[in-house]
């Protein structure tokens, strides 16, 4: 007859816990806790022993026990639209690396600002609540008043990123985009062009209608009016698209200045692969942001710098100080400046 196996005496091995790391130690289970929680304040020798502790017993700490005991995640949700504009990959990995620095995590979401309704950003935030974040920051989108209200009700602070804020009780954090547009101007007038054209981005958006502010106000401080105009709604083709379209009238503009540095080097590659003109000889192009691509030979765009680690170092700390105060922080507006970089895509100074 088959042999039955005896139960196992064996008991599975149960994982440790702050009370045995805090036994171990020979220090109190506040000390523990204090070790593992990022920003507190721990003496050295003590920190040491509970390190000791935890490495012999297999210790790890339970991030979710620490948020329903602390009812902080020391998690911020970050939503970002056009993650094809290099500006935004470069922007999530300093804010990854300062938030980190700083005991905070992100959790990324990935918005569309061009969808249906006033805001199509709405029903993203209303699902990241749902995660218990501490804070929320978005990235070039847009915001609701009643979304606002909602997260001001549940305490729940926002911080927009290079988006001018639709209400009163958001802090923004954006570049000097006006200047931008005016800097852009004086560029291309300082290098000899006359017929200039503006190419925009999503037409509602703050950043794409600060710009053209600018650039109008610049152009007609210098005399000229703007000579063509046409949006490329921050799409790589759709840029190409009404790039073509601009330079193939009989009187095409001789230079242009693009809402950013993505559709840029779309009109570049318009203008001289399918058009076979000269960049800067027969067309001058001035971009916006100087991401990393900018100095690439194939581009060499000139373009106005947003400084994206001054942006984002103003961003979250302005996220953390509100995370930290409540509702006594007041909401802010933060304007950073920017500046021209050439390259050869304009001509140089003669």
């Amino acid at each position: 007859m088959p042999r039955h196996k005896a139960p196992s005496s064996v008991k599975p091995t149960r994982q440790p816990t702050l009370t045995d790391v805090a036994a171990l130690a020979g220090v109190s289970t506040s000390a523990v806790s204090r070790t593992f929680t990022p920003g507190t304040s721990v003496a050295k020798s003590t920190r040491a022993l509970v390190l000791s502790a935890a490495k012999k017993l297999g210790y790890r700490p339970n991030a979710i026990a620490r948020t329903l005991s602390t009812r902080r995640s020391h998690m911020i949700g970050v939503v970002v639209c056009y993650l094809h504009n290099q500006f935004y990959p470069n922007v999530i990995e300093l804010l990854s690396q300062l938030l980190q620095a700083r005991g905070y995590h992100i959790l990324l979401f990935v918005g569309n600002d061009r969808g249906p309704g006033d805001n199509a950003t709405d029903a993203l935030i209303h699902d990241i609540l749902q995660y218990q974040v501490d804070g929320i920051l978005l990235a070039s989108t847009t915001l609701s008043s009643l979304v606002a209200a909602h997260c001001q009700a549940a305490h729940i602070p926002i911080v927009l990123f290079n988006r001018v804020a639709s209400v009163q009780s958001a802090t923004t954090v954006e570049s000097d985009n006006f200047q931008g547009g005016q800097l852009a101007a004086r560029l291309l007038f300082e290098r000899g062009a006359r017929r200039i054209g503006f190419i925009g981005g999503v037409v509602d958006s703050s950043t794409s209608r600060d710009r053209e502010a600018g650039f109008l106000s610049g152009l007609s401080a210098l005399g000229l009016p703007l000579f063509a105009t046409a949006y490329g709604d921050y799409d790589f083709d759709t840029a190409k698209a009404v790039a073509i379209d601009m330079f193939r009238r009989p009187d095409p503009p001789d230079a242009v200045f693009v809402a950013n540095d993505h559709m840029a080097f779309a009109v570049m590659d318009a203008l001289r692969g399918t058009l076979g003109l000269r960049v800067p000889e027969d067309v001058q192009v001035v971009g916006f942001d100087n991401v990393p691509q900018s100095g690439w030979g194939g581009y060499e765009l000139t373009t106005i710098e947003q400084d994206a680690e001054r942006m984002t170092h103003a961003a979250v700390e302005a996220l953390l100080n509100h995370i930290e105060a409540g509702a006594s922080s007041p909401a802010q507006r933060i304007v950073t400046p920017v500046r021209v970089v050439e390259r050869s895509s304009t001509r140089p100074a003669v």
